[in-house]
């Protein structure tokens, strides 16, 4: 299982609508609109990273109000 933290610009006031609609998501743990430089963040899993990587292209890449987005995965050291 991979997991990755998915940080989330948006378009103004639209943080909620796009992390409401995030949250409904397959593979999505948790999505939260927050303050400072990114207005959304994501905590999702996937199979693999080619899963991952393909479930936020085709789906949370998708989502209406978002501008940009940054994958960070979680290591285990």
């Amino acid at each position: 299982m991979v997991q990755a933290y998915i940080l989330i610009q948006t378009e103004v006031g639209k943080a909620s609508t796009v992390a409401e609609t995030i949250s409904k998501i397959a593979g999505v743990i948790q999505a939260e609109d927050v303050t400072g430089p990114y207005d959304v963040i994501v905590r999702a899993e996937a199979d693999t990273v080619d899963a991952l990587g393909r479930m936020v292209v085709a789906k949370v890449q998708q989502v209406e109000g978002i501008t940009r987005t940054l994958t960070c995965p979680v290591v285990h050291l």
